[in-house]
């Protein structure tokens, strides 16, 4: 890279002492330890420094007349320059009219961080005052700024995308390789993706470079399960890479087809496994993190991946069962008779020596589905019942592809997987039970109070009874016959639900209860109450009606909307209970059958 390339180092604490490494500071008179110094930074530099804020360049331009050094001198502390200030707060017409009477040399001046005024307009995103600074000085793009790093960075950095690509392209013939490969990680770690597969199609050899820390770019992208592509709103990439048909074209998977295929094609197989095994192992970082879409790249371009272990000796199987992700697992499914050998490996999980446990457990796949799910994994569901419920679903399933001969296998402690799952579980099961118990005395209480209120509303009809013909006076009325009808169904179906919640509470709380048992008396419950709400309010609304029914027609009409009113809030605060109900008693299930292929062959 041309300019020059020594990085500006953390300054000590008086701003008059500059950095030796800082090699092209501004002027500093305003911040030197006199009283006359003092004075005309309080007098012109606080002024100066509001007004470029504020974007008046006529007052400002007044106090510039004051002392020529204002132009090239720190007014700020951390060394910024009047140019610097307002090249980062976009001010066009100011940095027009300075730039003026800046000669050209003035524009280069750093920071104490190293950056310069054009560094500040890139991190802005504002093209019509770097346009402006290029005019200027052409050589701005290419000098450095804060830790070494070119201006091109800073606009990956913050998500500038039009302005990195503007960049990339009017200074990627400066680069040097160790450029080439900071920006390139810098791009995949901020989420430019379409930056970074430009560069990669390049300069093919930054699909096996390693960063600082030894990773490659694939090491980076196996472990982005939720990608967010910060430059979704550019171009798309010319000549779009195909990927899995089944998943949306999102440019991250792109780049991983590109890079693992690059490597696959200049290098032997070892060398290429060696690649993705070094610092990790890339396959189990993405397995972790239930990376599906890389995961899919890497195998479908290479399936004999499937066989690799990591050094538990487990498979990127045995890794999505101890994660829980679904989507990965369901690979058994895809890869037919070759499952029964994977799932039949015993992982060696190595632990810190205790007394009451030995070094190390040979587990089957059912004794890793058999513990207890990561946090984050038990909290997609809220509600330790439902959170047993979905452990259930995964130990149920996982028993389904194990070898007959393994489910009572027993590991290094002696137990077999049914009673680790017991042991791993005992914990949640309780907090389950006091959940749900919890939950069904407070919808018990609510439904006791609905019967008691419905049915006093049932002996005292609105409108009373004739005294000679013992009928209700407004029998044949449309609202009365409402009333009576929402009434008794309001009766009943709290009656329901209290008897339903009655069940909940003397139920054994056994493992297997939470299967399908308890959910679905839960979901019954709560049916049963939201009918006896909407029919209590539906008896209130009617009974209003058939009492005022001689007065203002506006009385029981605005009533009867007002009714309406719990409904809603009962919906809006008893959603997310519902959707998590439904999704571990109904909807989990359906996740073992998968939609999308993980290994996909694209039709020419």
């Amino acid at each position: 890279m041309t300019g020059d390339s020594s990085s500006p180092q953390q300054q000590s604490n008086d701003p008059t002492e500059p950095d030796t490494d800082q090699f092209n500071a501004p002027d500093l008179y305003f911040f030197q330890k006199t009283r006359e110094s003092m004075d005309k930074y309080l007098d012109l530099c606080v002024p100066l420094y509001k007004y470029a804020l504020e974007g008046k360049w006529l007052a400002a331009k007044d106090i510039l007349g004051k002392d020529d050094r204002l132009k090239h001198a720190a007014i700020a502390s951390g060394w910024a320059t009047l140019l610097h200030v307002a090249a980062g707060t976009n001010h066009f017409q100011f940095v027009k009219e300075l730039l003026q009477i800046l000669d050209d040399k003035y524009t280069a001046l750093q920071d104490i961080k190293g950056n310069t005024a054009f560094c500040f307009a890139v991190a802005t995103g504002n093209m019509p005052i770097v346009d402006l600074l290029m005019e200027k000085n052409p050589y701005l793009p290419t000098i450095r700024g804060g830790s070494g790093k070119t201006p091109v960075e800073f606009a990956v950095m913050q998500g500038k995308c039009d302005m990195a690509q503007f960049l990339y392209k009017n200074t990627k013939e400066a680069f040097d390789s160790k450029d080439r490969e900071s920006l390139f990680f810098t791009c995949i770690n901020n989420g430019n993706y379409h930056l970074a597969l430009q560069m990669a199609r390049q300069w093919e050899y930054l699909a096996y470079a390693r960063n600082d820390d030894k990773d490659t770019a694939l090491h980076l992208l196996a472990l982005k399960q939720n990608p967010l592509n910060s430059c979704c709103h550019c171009p798309h990439i010319p000549d779009p890479i195909n990927i899995n048909p089944g998943m949306k074209q999102q440019v991250i998977f792109q780049l991983v087809n590109f890079l693992w295929k690059t490597i696959l094609r200049r290098k032997d197989l070892l060398e290429a496994i060696r690649i993705i095994s070094e610092p990790s192992q890339v396959l189990f970082d993405a397995a972790e993190e239930g990376n599906f879409g890389f995961l899919s790249e890497l195998i479908s371009a290479h399936p004999s991946l499937i066989w690799q272990v990591d050094n538990k000796t487990q498979s990127i199987i045995h890794t999505a069962v101890s994660y829980r992700h679904a989507s990965i697992f369901n690979l058994v499914h895809e890869i037919g008779s070759i499952k029964d050998l994977i799932v039949s490996y015993i992982v060696k999980e190595h632990n810190p020596p205790s007394f009451f446990r030995p070094k190390s457990k040979n587990n089957t796949i059912l004794h890793l589905a058999a513990k207890l799910a990561p946090p984050n994994r038990l909290e997609l569901v809220s509600g330790a019942a439902l959170q047993m419920c979905l452990e259930i679903i995964w130990f149920e399933e996982v028993k389904k592809i194990t070898p007959p001969s393994f489910i009572m296998l027993k590991n290094s402690d002696g137990l077999t997987a049914q009673e680790l799952f017991t042991i791993e579980h005992e914990g949640l099961r309780k907090e389950g039970e006091e959940w749900m118990k919890r939950t069904a005395e407070f919808c018990m209480l609510i439904s006791t109070v609905i019967a008691t209120g419905v049915f006093a509303a049932a002996i005292n009809i609105p409108g009373g009874i004739d005294d000679a013909t013992k009928k209700p006076n407004y029998l044949e009325k449309t609202s009365f016959q409402i009333f009576a009808i929402s009434d008794a169904a309001a009766f009943i179906s709290s009656a329901t639900a209290i008897l339903i919640f009655f069940s909940i509470l003397i139920s054994r709380y056994a493992e297997y209860d939470f299967y399908k048992s308890l959910p679905i008396k839960l979901i019954i419950g709560l049916a049963t109450l939201f009918i006896s709400i909407t029919c209590m309010m539906v008896a209130f609304g009617s009974a209003f009606f058939i009492t005022y029914n001689y007065g203002l027609k506006v009385v029981p009409n605005l009533i009867s909307i007002l009714a309406c009113l719990p409904l809603l809030l009962y919906i809006a605060l008893q959603f997310p209970l519902w959707s998590d109900i439904i999704y571990s008693t109904f909807y989990c299930r359906n996740l073992f059958k998968p939609s999308t292929r993980m290994i996909y062959l694209l039709e020419k």
